[in-house]
């Protein structure tokens, strides 16, 4: 592995007790394409699927007729992993939806280590054929922040995350469409396993050419470090804030 002369995130040695402040990356609505400015207004999730984001309400309704079909699609499968581990003695029934709090806290990490997993500053067509598989071990605790662990990382084949469901396909060609449309290079896929419950996280990304983050070989420590310190405050080395990612 390289040797880099500064580490990956601009606060990596930050202490962990004073890592209070959540990073999100960018998000965008699902209906008219708005950028979210958390500082200004938050975009509410979908009660269903929890999952779409809208900047307002009014978008959330006009967006309905397309996102029916995706959205009920993931409500169902989350209806039938709550009902497995009700059955069991040994699993969190909250399993599920920790995984989804999981995903949306640690956004802004996830992203860039899928983009630096797939190699997207290098090799942009990567995006197309690769996705990066995150295996998570749970651990019921008490504090949200240390319920998952790092297991294992892997850069797959995108058909591995599209392939068996077709709707989740579809969803992520979408996205692809739109980010295209809007001059980005397509979406990035990650996908977040705790046992059989899985997560898809959808990043759209700009060009590389707008996105200054130095490659990293050792995206995996790094995500590693943070995740398992419980913190939510990652901040990519950047010298410019012309680049952006945006997470769907």
């Amino acid at each position: 592995m390289a040797h880099y002369s500064q580490p990956a995130a601009a606060n990596y040695y930050t202490p962990s007790a004073h890592s209070h402040q959540k990073q999100r990356g960018y998000r965008i609505c699902d209906q008219c394409g708005a950028i979210e400015n958390p500082a200004v207004q938050k975009f509410r999730l979908c009660g269903g699927c929890m999952t779409a984001q809208y900047c307002s309400p009014e978008c959330q309704k006009s967006n309905w007729s397309s996102h029916k079909a995706i959205c009920q699609h993931t409500a169902a499968q989350l209806s039938a992993v709550k009902q497995q581990y009700m059955s069991s003695a040994y699993a969190d029934e909250n399993l599920a939806k920790y995984l989804r709090k999981f995903t949306s806290t640690h956004s802004s990490l996830l992203g860039w280590a899928g983009f630096q997993a797939l190699q997207l500053k290098r090799l942009p067509a990567n995006i197309r054929s690769n996705a990066l598989l995150i295996e998570l071990s749970y651990n019921s605790h008490a504090d949200s922040l240390h319920r998952f662990s790092i297991a294992n990382t892997h850069v797959v084949p995108r058909s591995y995350v599209t392939g068996h469901d077709s709707l989740v396909a579809a969803d992520i060609e979408r996205r692809e469409e739109r980010c295209r449309r809007s001059g980005g290079i397509g979406t990035a896929v990650i996908l977040i396993q705790c046992g059989s419950i899985s997560q898809v996280m959808p990043v759209e990304v700009d060009p590389p050419s707008k996105i200054t983050w130095d490659s990293r070989e050792d995206w995996a420590d790094v995500l590693r470090h943070f995740v398992e310190s419980g913190r939510t405050d990652f901040k990519p080395i950047s010298t410019t804030s012309r680049g952006r990612v945006v997470y769907g």
